[in-house]
């Protein structure tokens, strides 16, 4: 069955609406499991995660989440319930959601402040409780031959890949190194090309001005 639901914004990363927002002991648990998709969403909104569509899977229960014009819609649910109908139920939210105002949205600051928005998911949720409902059956059996579309991920690949980028932000840049004689790479290339020339130049004139030079003392000891 469907455990937490967040809407956020993908700019940002900000979580503006939430399908449970009181815990008491028997989904007390379920605050975890929260923060983790404020962690997927911190995620799509760096860019870390580019699918529109993608099912992550984490212990018994797997993140379902729907990008739609510059908003997230997300869902966690047991591993067992249809994504199908997670993907319907968030499809559900979407166009509830695309009936507010934009500006609104964009105008919002304070994490979870979008209350007005928290009554409709929880009307939602409770259609998408019990799958055997002829209404989600209907949902379930039409087009049954098409495939979701979706990325499937694991939580802890993620996680992986964020702990690897981090470490890479923070090793030392290694300068590149630079010629002691000539005191850049630059010069350096310019000279290993250009110094053969040159020596070949300085030569003939040398060899010329010697034999100049001969001639003229051979011409003036004759005298």
């Amino acid at each position: 069955m469907i455990k937490v639901t967040i809407i956020g914004r993908t700019c940002d990363g900000l979580p503006l609406a939430q399908g449970l927002r009181y815990m008491n002991e028997e989904n007390g648990y379920l605050w975890c499991y929260r923060q983790q998709a404020e962690f997927i969403l911190q995620e799509i909104s760096r860019g870390a995660l580019t699918a529109s569509k993608m099912t992550i899977h984490i212990d018994h229960y797997c993140f379902n989440y729907l990008v739609e014009n510059g908003v997230v819609f997300l869902v966690m649910c047991e591993s067992t319930y249809p994504r199908k109908l997670a993907f319907h139920y968030l499809q559900d939210i979407q166009k509830e959601f695309e009936k507010f105002d934009k500006t609104l949205i964009g105008k919002i600051t304070r994490p979870y402040s979008f209350v007005k928005f928290d009554g409709i998911i929880a009307n939602l949720s409770r259609q998408y409780i019990d799958t055997r409902t002829q209404a989600n059956l209907s949902k379930l059996n039409a087009n049954r031959k098409q495939d979701l579309d979706v990325v499937t991920e694991d939580i802890y690949n993620i996680l992986e890949r964020k702990r690897n980028s981090e470490t890479m932000r923070r090793l030392p840049v290694t300068p590149q190194p630079v010629s002691s004689i000539w005191c850049s790479p630059l010069l350096e290339v310019i000279a290993v090309k250009w110094t053969p020339i040159m020596i070949i130049v300085i030569t003939s004139f040398a060899l010329l001005w010697a034999s100049l030079f001969l001639i003229d003392g051979f011409v003036i000891s004759s005298w």
